[in-house]
């Protein structure tokens, strides 16, 4: 009963807060990107809870507890230096086209509607299959922990997670999330420190995984090679599957939507990149935590089923206090991922399927009713569909990585990609993939581990974006847009880029802890025990090998990273405008450069950009000057006395119970807007 209303509790304050935060949605980038103006940790903690779903904690431990916790470590190692991949090589230029969605980028990149729609049905398809398998991981928590039926479960985290979408948007999912993630990271190391001390500590768990016959070869890097059970055959099978499966999630965690749209809410580039190097910090320390733990398990009872093991821990091994802690931890974990994955689903059917609305207030209506359809389908599909938590995650994931993968990152860096050609990648990446992995679950065809669908499929939408790209030609726009998004932001960057370089000089310190903490705890007892029971030294030096790995591996995105922001603040004097800054006192009119930019929110729409030297009709001066903030009418090209800022006079106080008269300055704006403008 107690973890019955703890999770209930846990449910009505998410609620509570999503609504609450909603209450500073006024405008469109509000409920969309949270007002492009999240901090580090906001930003932290969504991309931390967006990817630790209920998959993590019971899919992949769940592995772990099968006989492969350190299988799992090796695809972590690879797996989370996409991070600082993603937001190095993708991330921070994404930010800086300030789009509403990722496939609204890719429309702008390739001035193509036809590429931003083929992105956003990518989306939908991918991410609703996503939401399906964390939906049922949370049906599923909600069963075990309160004995009700598994519908009422998604029923009510559904209700949940929908209701402060709706009404909050991303203020309400960036919040919400930050929060949940502070929990399941206080719950998962507290569960995980407690278990491997109830067992004896971390060499009387490895002794006890050696001595037991359930599983053997658990304690071992490569984990259980022999018996029906095992999933791989050889130790070099292990170790394939780990790096591939690796890279693939580097991909996904590089460019996939869920992960890269967290970067348009940034407040900074600095802020994109601080967060994605203590994302990686935060995901090597769980994998190292948990995946032992996972395996720890076996040492109580061998014979449950993975995907149920670590709430049977919080059930049955931990005090009552720490089990709540980690069961709402976990399924804190499952809401903030639903709620992400629904919102981003909801606003790219509103923003890049839909034809476009035509005001601000129709768009957020749009994406809200978007928000609510998606919620309802995948409702009813989880509803009537077996679960298969992670089956169904990793299926759905890894859909983005062929696709997405190299589409995002060639629109970056290659010049001779055209609209065809990613249009084209993005759909036979995506379809490739698709096809090839029903075919695999359903044993049609039988492909060895090296040669994975993600693989093959990556492959195909290489060459159809090579091919395409070679039968069409770049256009004007597409070079343009390209060669705005590598001008530096003309900032004065240096305080921030102190900050900046002691994160990644933290990353760096992290990566040394953790390969010490792998080396002294897992290698060094293994190799005084191998004698003992007879473990080959092949594994021992792959237990080394491991841990020295895993440090490196988070090391050097810490030394990339640093790297980067000594060389930014090395050539800021070079930088260039790529946006409307706001400028203080009389300045010099730039040179004319063609505005890439499609909206700005200082100036109408119609309106050229002032800072790019443009000529502006003299009913557009006119309007500007009276309606806009000064920081705008300094960068007009004009300087009569007739059209600057004039301080904005109160109205004349009337008489109580009658209408006050509009001053006429009043009148004068809000005359309609000139044609010009219109």
């Amino acid at each position: 009963m107690i973890y019955t209303i703890a999770i209930l509790i846990s449910l009505v304050g998410y609620f509570i807060i999503g609504n609450l935060a909603g209450r500073r949605v006024k405008h469109l980038d509000d409920y969309l990107v949270a007002g492009r103006n999240a901090p580090t940790l906001l930003i932290l903690g969504t991309l931390v809870a967006s990817y630790l779903s209920t998959s993590a904690f019971l899919g992949e431990t769940g592995f772990a507890y099968d006989g492969y916790p350190f299988v799992m470590l090796i695809f972590a190692a690879i797996s989370t230096a996409g991070c600082l991949l993603g937001a190095l090589v993708f991330g921070r230029y994404l930010r800086r086209s300030e789009a509403l969605t990722v496939p609204e980028f890719f429309g702008k990149r390739f001035a193509s509607r036809r590429v931003q729609i083929v992105a956003g049905l990518t989306t939908v398809v991918g991410l609703g299959a996503y939401l399906l398998g964390v939906m049922q991981g949370a049906g599923i928590m909600f069963e075990e922990l309160t004995g009700l039926p598994y519908w009422v479960g998604l029923v009510l985290v559904w209700l949940t997670y929908t209701g402060f979408i709706l009404y909050s948007g991303s203020q309400g999912v960036v919040l919400t999330d930050t929060i949940m993630f502070l929990i399941f990271s206080v719950a998962a190391i507290g569960g995980s420190l407690y278990i491997i001390g109830d067992l004896g500590g971390w060499s009387s768990v490895i002794e006890g995984l050696l001595a037991q016959s359930d599983k053997p070869d658990i304690a071992l890097w490569h984990g259980v090679v022999q018996g029906e059970g095992a999933t791989f055959s050889s130790p070099g099978e292990a170790l394939t599957w780990g790096l591939t499966l690796g890279l693939v999630w580097a991909a996904v965690l590089a460019a996939s939507p869920w992960q890269s749209s967290r970067y348009l809410m940034a407040r900074n580039e600095h802020v994109v990149m601080r967060s994605a190097m203590l994302t990686a910090v935060a995901l090597a320390v769980f994998y190292a935590l948990m995946m032992m733990t996972g395996a720890a398990i076996n040492l109580y009872d061998p014979t449950l089923d993975g995907e149920r093991s670590m709430v049977w821990a919080a059930l049955n091994v931990l005090p009552a206090w720490l089990g709540i802690l980690i069961l709402t931890g976990v399924f804190a974990a499952g809401l903030s991922s639903c709620s992400t994955f629904l919102s981003i689903i909801g606003f790219s059917l509103a923003n890049d399927i839909l034809p476009a609305a035509r005001s601000e207030a129709a768009a957020m209506r749009a994406s809200r009713i978007g928000v609510l359809g998606a919620g309802l389908v995948t409702l009813l599909l989880a509803l009537f569909q077996p679960p298969a938590v992670m089956a169904v995650v990793w299926f759905a994931a890894t859909l983005f990585a062929s696709s997405w993968g190299p589409v995002a990152l060639m629109s970056i860096w290659s010049r001779r990609i055209t609209a065809a050609g990613a249009g084209w990648g993005l759909g036979v990446g995506f379809v490739g993939n698709l096809i090839l992995s029903l075919m695999v679950q359903a044993e049609w065809v039988t492909l060895p581990v090296y040669l994975h669908p993600v693989a093959i499929s990556t492959v195909a939408a290489l060459a159809a974006i090579i091919l395409a790209s070679s039968l069409t030609r770049v256009s004007q726009a597409e070079q343009d847009y390209r060669e705005f998004l590598h001008r530096r932001p003309l900032q004065d960057d240096r305080a921030w880029a102190a900050v900046t370089r002691r994160v990644a000089g933290f990353t760096m310190l992290a990566g040394i802890a953790v390969g010490a903490f792998l080396w002294l705890q897992y290698a060094d007892p293994l190799a005084a025990m191998a004698t003992r029971y007879g473990v080959a030294s092949s594994a021992v030096t792959g237990a080394y090998l491991l841990a020295a790995g895993c440090g490196a591996m988070l090391f050097l995105a810490g030394a990339v990273g640093y790297r980067l922001v000594a060389t930014r603040t090395g050539n800021a004097a070079t930088a260039t405008a790529t946006s409307c800054p706001p400028v203080r006192g009389r300045q010099r009119k730039p040179a004319p450069v063609a505005c890439p930019r499609s909206s700005c929110r200082r100036h109408p729409p119609a309106a050229s950009c002032a800072f790019a030297g443009h000529r502006i009709p003299h009913a557009q001066r006119r309007y500007l000057s009276r309606s806009h903030p000064r920081p705008v009418s300094a960068l007009l090209p004009w300087r009569g006395r007739r059209y600057r800022y004039a301080r904005r006079r109160r109205p004349p106080r009337a008489a109580s119970g009658s209408r006050p008269a509009p001053h006429r300055s009043a009148r004068r704006r809000s005359r309609p807007l000139p044609p010009a403008l219109r």
